[in-house]
C-alpha cells in the first residue's frame, strides 16, 4: 500500500533553498550604493570579459535544485506542465531580480550570462523534478524511507530540513568542529576571553562535546525507532564534509586539521553522554539536547580567538567559493536558533 504524499517537505526545502540562493547572490550585503547605471543595463551588455567554464557550470548548477524542488512542491496543485512552467519562470525571475540588485553592490557584477545559466539550470531542474520528483512525494522509494524511519508530519519535515542545514554548515572551514551559533563573527564583535593554549583546548572540548550531544539527541528524536546507527552515520558524514572542505581550502594538506586534542576529547565525551542519554525518556532527551545546544552556543561566542587559526585563514583565498562560504557561515551562525524552537515545539509523544 502506498503511503500518502507529503508535499510539505518539498515546500520547506524549496522555500529554504530560495532564501539561501538570495543570500548567496547578494553576499556580503554591504556597501550598497547607486552605481549610476540602470539596473537593467546588464541585459544588453556584451560577453563578460572574465568568464570561465567553471563560472558557467556553477551558475547552471546553482539553480538546478531550485527548479527541482519547486516542481516537486507545485505539482500536486498545478499539475506537471504548470509546475514545470512556473518553476522555470520563477527561477528566471529570481535570477533577474538578483542580477539587478547586484548592480548596487560594489563586490558584485551583474551579468546576462549568469541570468541565462541560472534560468537554464532552473529549467533543467524543473524537468528533472517532473521526471523524478514523485520519488520524494508520491509514495516513491525515498518517500517510503522517510515515512518508515523518520518522525511523521510537519515536525518531521522541519527536522529533516534542520539536519540538511546542519550538514551544510559543516562546509564552513573556519569554524571549530560542529561549532555552530557564532554570532560574534557575524556581527564583527571582539572575543571576550583572552587566548591561552590550555584555556582554548578546554573550551574547544566543551564546545564540541555540547554540540555532539545536542545533534545526536536531536537526530535520535527525529528517528522513529530511536536507532543509534543512523546517528553515527550522520556524524561520520559531517566529519567527511569537514575533512573535504578543509582539504579543498588548504590545498589538500590539512584535510584532518579538525582532529585537535580538544575536538577529539569533546567528541568522545559527547558520544558517551549521548549513549547514556538514550536510556532517558523522550521528554528528558529533548530537554538535555536544548540545554547542551544552549551551553555550546554560549561557549562559541565566549571562546577566545585562536591566533594560529587566524593566521592560517589569512592566507586562504576563497576565490570562486566566496559566495558559498558566506552562505555556509550564515547557516552555521543561525542553526542553533532554528533548532531550539524545533526542540521546544516537538511533543514528547510516542512516534507512531
Amino acid at each position: 500500500m502506498r503511503q500518502p504524499a507529503s508535499p510539505a517537505l518539498s515546500r520547506y526545502l524549496a522555500v529554504a533553498f530560495t532564501l539561501l540562493a538570495v543570500y548567496a547572490s547578494l553576499h556580503p550585503l554591504t556597501g550598497w550604493h547607486d552605481s549610476g547605471a540602470a539596473a537593467t543595463d546588464f541585459l544588453l551588455a556584451g560577453w563578460p570579459r572574465y568568464t570561465t567554464a567553471f563560472d558557467l557550470a556553477v551558475n547552471f548548477a546553482a539553480y538546478l535544485p531550485l527548479g527541482f524542488l519547486w516542481v516537486s512542491a507545485l505539482m500536486p496543485r498545478l499539475g506537471l506542465a504548470g509546475a514545470v512552467i512556473l518553476a522555470t519562470v520563477g527561477g528566471g525571475a529570481l535570477s533577474f531580480g538578483m542580477e539587478a540588485l547586484q548592480n548596487y553592490l560594489p563586490s558584485r557584477v551583474p551579468s546576462n550570462l549568469d541570468l541565462a545559466c541560472n534560468t537554464l539550470g532552473a529549467l533543467a531542474g524543473a524537468l528533472a523534478g517532473a521526471r523524478w520528483g514523485h520519488q520524494l512525494l508520491d509514495g516513491g522509494r525515498l518517500h517510503g524511507l522517510r515515512v518508515r524511519h523518520f518522525l511523521a508530519g510537519n515536525m518531521g519535515d522541519a527536522g529533516l530540513l534542520l539536519m540538511g542545514l546542519w550538514l551544510l554548515s559543516q562546509l564552513t572551514p573556519e569554524t571549530l568542529l560542529f561549532a555552530n551559533g557564532d554570532l560574534r563573527s557575524l556581527l564583527g564583535l571582539p572575543a571576550p576571553m583572552h587566548y591561552s593554549a590550555q584555556r582554548f583546548a578546554e573550551v574547544e572540548a566543551a564546545i564540541v562535546c555540547g554540540h555532539t550531544l545536542a545533534i545526536a539527541l536531536l537526530a535520535t528524536r527525529l528517528g522513529r525507532h530511536g536507532e543509534r546507527l543512523p546517528v553515527l552515520f550522520l556524524l561520520l558524514a559531517a566529519l567527511a564534509l569537514k575533512s573535504l572542505v578543509l582539504a579543498l581550502s588548504l590545498s589538500g594538506a590539512r584535510g584532518f586539521a579538525w582532529t585537535t586534542p580538544g575536538s577529539l576529547v569533546g567528541m568522545g565525551l559527547g558520544l558517551g553522554f549521548w549513549l547514556a542519554a538514550t536510556l532517558l525518556a523522550a521528554r528528558l532527551q529533548q530537554a538535555l539536547a536544548a540545554l547542551a545546544l544552549l551551553f555550546a552556543t554560549v561557549l562559541v561566542n565566549l571562546a577566545p580567538d585562536n591566533p594560529y587559526l587566524a593566521n592560517t585563514w589569512q592566507t586562504w583565498n576563497p576565490g570562486q567559493f566566496l559566495n558559498f562560504n558566506g552562505l555556509t557561515k550564515l547557516v552555521a551562525s543561525v542553526w542553533p536558533f532554528l533548532a531550539l524552537p524545533w526542540l521546544m515545539m516537538l511533543r514528547a509523544e510516542r512516534k507512531t
